[in-house]
């Protein structure tokens, strides 16, 4: 079994997981108008569909020794950690744009082509949540400008 398959079963466990723990979730109040479970339920149905890609059309073998895959995981599991530990005092909108750059970079951007289309996206992304779906986000220091 190729390390493609194996992932893609991996992210199929895992979004059934994530579907059995989502659904089981309500808010004691309606808060929010599509409620506690949508996201849980939205990241699965697309991890799913990512772990089913992988599982039937894995690609090519990597028979390289040190094929230098390590470093690209170890920055991004350290841009996750920063992002959940400053996902609250910096907010959405500054976090995510924070946490996108290397990432995009990891995947072959300059950093300002990064910081562009970070920065949109975080601001998209929070226009979507904040303003389209009721939920709540933190601002951050930059709360009044958006």
């Amino acid at each position: 079994m190729t390390q493609d398959r194996f992932l893609g079963l991996a992210a199929l466990a895992l979004a059934a997981a994530m579907v059995a723990y989502g659904y089981g979730l309500q808010a004691p109040f309606a808060y929010e108008p599509v409620g506690p479970r949508a996201f849980p339920l939205m990241a699965a149905a697309v991890i799913a569909v990512c772990g089913i890609i992988l599982v039937l059309k894995p690609g090519e073998a990597n028979t390289t020794e040190g094929s230098g895959v390590t470093r690209p995981i170890l920055i991004l599991s350290a841009c996750l950690l920063a992002y959940a530990l400053l996902f609250q005092p910096l907010g959405f909108v500054l976090s995510t744009t924070l946490l996108m750059v290397p990432i995009a970079m990891v995947f072959g951007a300059s950093w300002w082509q990064g910081l562009i289309t970070s920065a949109v996206l975080a601001i998209s992304s929070y226009l979507l949540f904040d303003r389209l779906l009721d939920v709540i986000l933190p601002i951050g220091p930059f709360g009044g400008f958006i």
